[in-house]
């Protein structure tokens, strides 16, 4: 089966881990959107792994993962992320990383530029991790951009970079941020692009070949629902359709092609960064970054933490096409005595069981929630779903019932085998 695996809240739900369970069963681990941004921990074999623009397949020996054509790629990270993995003893070769010829590449310019656009935004600034994205994916839209397939034809890329770090630095100096040198930078990006070159790739036919060879598909998505630019709390959002749509067209291959689609979720609600979140708790917050969770892979900035918000999840799986939820961190709550879901909201006196367009209706949003009794009783050591304590169950079931999807997986801690199929 070609499987989809999306974010149903805002990011860091779990997916890398999911995405390496299954994984196991699939031949092609595609990302199609996003960039270095993204931050995917998996523990394997009792090690762990960060990846931010590699496919989280590459853990896996006879795997092709591709980086697709929607990914922004950033040439410099992506050789030391490389490195990095490779130091850690997991070889990557051209014929188990390809990446999309067609993917449009950050260069360090569009990082200070990401910084100047929080500086310009103050008290409504975005939250992002500056690693250059929404430039890239604005100059994409713009028609401005450099993609992979223009550092083959490096006369001409130079001359695109040039162009490009003259514009970027007349806005760099009025935030007396620093400028680039155009020559310099384009040394560096192409000084990486040599040990990515023999990589690069027109990943098109060779998705296509393995779809009609029926080979299993596994695509990979990074961020989250709510941070889809345009089904997220725009806008606090990124840059890129991060739903299952974005899936397709970051890749090439069509809707057509997918069977199913894996929603991830936390068994709470987490964010960083700007933006709404109606049921942001401080209490749950402390307890679970006193247990040491819920740091930023990409940051360790610590994440916000809130209740279940099923209004969010709910819309998520409509979006989405959502065919089955995994439900990730349910350990985390094994020591809670109360649990709440977040059912609805109550906005200016009227229940709303699906998220607000309007950005200023937020501020006025109030959770109606469920209260659940707890397990009070350690999950981590469960090896099947019907171990599960009675009550975390029921917790499961109710949030089942409120986004109208069923339950295929639950994680009860981060390591491969702590992944039980419902």
């Amino acid at each position: 089966m070609n499987t989809i695996v999306t974010g149903l809240q805002w990011g860091d739900e779990g997916k890398g881990k999911i995405v390496d369970y299954l994984t196991e069963s699939a031949d092609v681990v595609v990302r199609g959107q996003g960039g270095n941004n993204a931050g995917h921990t998996v523990i394997a074999r009792g090690t762990k792994y960060i990846l931010h623009l590699l496919p989280s397949g590459i853990l896996w020996d006879g795997k092709t993962n591709v980086i697709g054509n929607g990914v922004v790629l950033d040439p410099v990270g992506l050789v030391a992320e490389i490195e990095r993995i490779e130091a850690q003893g997991v070889s990557i070769t051209p014929d188990k990383l390809l990446i999309s010829d067609r993917a449009h590449v950050v260069l360090p310019l569009h990082k200070e530029l990401d910084a100047a656009r929080e500086l310009s935004l103050g008290d409504r600034k975005i939250g992002t991790t500056k690693r250059g994205i929404g430039p890239t994916y604005a100059d994409k839209v713009n028609r401005c951009g450099l993609r992979v397939a223009d550092l083959l034809d490096e006369k001409f890329a130079r001359e695109t970079i040039a162009h490009r770090t003259a514009d970027a630095n007349e806005v760099l100096a009025r935030f007396d941020l620093p400028t680039f040198d155009a020559d310099q930078q384009a040394d560096e990006v192409f000084k990486a692009f040599e040990r990515l070159r023999p990589h690069v790739a027109n990943t098109i036919p060779v998705l296509h070949k393995a779809w009609k060879a029926g080979s299993n598909i596994l695509f990979e998505g990074a961020q989250g629902t709510l941070l889809d630019i345009d089904f997220g709390t725009f806008p606090f959002v990124t840059s890129s359709n991060t739903t299952s749509g974005g899936c397709c067209t970051g890749s090439g291959l069509p809707p057509t092609a997918i069977d199913q689609v894996v929603g991830v979720c936390k068994a709470y609600t987490t964010r960083v960064g700007s933006g709404p979140f109606p049921t942001m708790d401080e209490g749950l917050s402390q307890y679970l970054h006193d247990l040491g969770r819920e740091f930023g892979a990409t940051t360790g900035r610590p994440r916000g933490c809130g209740w279940l918000d099923a209004v969010l999840l709910r819309q998520g799986c409509m979006v989405n096409g959502t065919t089955g939820l995994a439900v990730t961190n349910l350990d985390g709550l094994d020591n809670y005595e109360t649990l709440r879901i977040c059912a609805a909201y109550e906005i200016d006196g009227e229940r709303h069981e699906l998220a607000p367009a309007d950005r200023h209706a937020w501020d006025r949003a109030v959770p109606i929630y469920e209260e659940l009794p707890g397990w009070m009783s350690d999950t981590s050591g469960c090896t099947a779903y019907a171990q599960l304590p009675d009550n975390a169950k029921a917790y499961l079931k109710r949030l089942s019932e409120l986004c109208d999807t069923p339950i295929q997986f639950v994680g009860v801690g981060p390591d491969r085998d702590q992944t039980l199929v419902v």
